[in-house]
């Protein structure tokens, strides 16, 4: 299960969440190649946080996969999620930051989100 979770220091309140969700589950699935129904979308604000010094709107993100992950398409991945931030919270795409998990299959070993 791909599990994408965002924190931004940018407040949610009176943002359209439910379509920043969406955008995000389907731009996972397609460009990883896995179900939407397999996809989770955690999404926080109002984190305080800054980058590059200042506390201007910036986002961080962690998205872990069971496989599916390899460069190109983390590259797609990080434009697409940043293009949806950019569009929905006005985070600018270089002050955005994607960290990728590409973890293996066990029994011992869930792939919820962290």
């Amino acid at each position: 299960m791909p599990c994408l979770n965002l924190s931004t220091n940018v407040s949610l309140d009176g943002i359209d969440t439910s379509s920043i969700l969406s955008e995000a589950t389907k731009s996972v699935a397609k460009i990883i190649g896995k179900p939407e129904a397999y996809v989770m979308i955690v999404l926080k604000g109002s984190v305080p946080m800054s980058f590059g010094g200042t506390e201007q709107p910036t986002a961080y993100g962690e998205l872990v996969s069971i496989g599916g992950l390899n460069p190109d398409v983390n590259k797609k991945l990080s434009a697409a999620i940043a293009t949806i931030l950019e569009t929905k919270l006005s985070v600018p795409k270089s002050r955005f930051f994607l960290k990728f998990y590409d973890t293996k299959a066990s029994y011992q070993n869930t792939s919820h989100c962290p």
